[in-house]
């Protein structure tokens, strides 16, 4: 139960209506309805009586308000207490960004730029063994990684966790496609376009690791079919004879031959974790991890 779900339940609530919650968090009408629905699953309760001109509170609903409105207030005592333990601060921050970011931490970024004017984020697009190198130097402050660096020389947080799906010919998606999305194994035969290795070794080698435990073969090169420019990935694509996996939020626009479909039983699991010094006491930083959503470590 998040931080972020117990939010969207106050949002709906005090709004009265999703739609207006959804404007409220920046976030579309169904993410939010799917978060309070998760919700009402994880706690086996009805918490909303949903009709035509909005929602009204049940009992259960009104219980939860209250605990939920006690945790957020919570919450932001800690995150004051924390960042005033927090001595430098720069109005700079210099963040580590991996090739592709979910449209999750975008907006937390975005959020964060608008609520802190006079703060400066400078995003540098550089490999995991970039990142961490820069970081000891002092050059960057935080970075976002694909996995979880070694030892106790950073503390981290995962801010972010997506199921992803395949982009292909839509052709080759209208035969494989089955009713709950196209499985793994059957991709088999077809070539994996994938990032470069050096960008995060052992996210690359956890998803080389299971194409080969679906039958698939990742090819006897180091990095696998990499093409990093997006016009030349879809162009290969296009031809239907390779996938490449991607968020369902895929930030490219897709020609009319490539399509997005979800893998059958969401095999693979993309996570993200910010990462920052363990020494640090830069406020910048403490504020700026403060916008981004926990989530926990164990899939939900």
């Amino acid at each position: 139960m998040t931080l972020a779900r117990l939010e969207a339940f106050i949002a709906v609530v005090e709004e009265g209506t999703v739609s207006a919650a959804g404007r409220r968090l920046y976030l579309s009408q169904p993410a939010v309805s799917q978060t309070v629905n998760t919700l009402e699953r994880q706690l086996g309760v009805q918490l909303l009586l949903r009709s035509n001109t909005g929602v009204r509170t049940t009992a259960a609903g009104m219980a939860l308000l209250s605990e939920a409105r006690a945790i957020l207030t919570r919450h932001d005592q800690l995150v004051r207490t924390v960042m005033a333990a927090a001595v430098d601060s720069s109005g700079v921050i210099r963040l580590g960004i991996p090739d592709e970011l979910p449209a999750g931490l975008l907006r937390a970024v975005a959020r964060f730029a608008t609520d802190h004017p006079g703060m400066r984020v400078i995003p540098r697009h550089l490999p995991m063994t970039a990142q961490l190198d820069n970081l000891r130097r002092g050059n960057l402050d935080v970075s976002l990684m694909r996995e979880h660096p070694a030892g106790n020389e950073f503390d981290t947080m995962l801010v972010a966790r997506e199921n992803l799906g395949i982009l292909l010919a839509g052709e080759l998606a209208a035969k494989l496609s089955g009713p709950d999305g196209i499985r793994l194994n059957s991709l088999a035969g077809l070539r994996w376009i994938g990032l470069p290795r050096s960008g995060s070794p052992a996210w690359y080698d956890e998803l080389a690791a299971t194409l080969r435990s679906h039958g698939i073969d990742t090819g006897n090169h180091t990095d696998g079919e990499t093409f990093v420019i997006p016009s030349v990935t879809l162009t290969a694509l296009s031809a239907g004879q390779a996938f490449a996996f991607a968020s369902q939020e895929w930030s490219q626009p897709l020609p009319e031959t490539v399509v997005w479909r979800r893998l059958a039983d969401y095999p693979v699991v993309r996570r993200t974790w910010a990462v920052w010094p363990a020494e640090s006491r830069n406020r910048d930083v403490a504020q700026l991890i403060a916008a981004f959503d926990w989530c926990p470590t164990d899939p939900a």
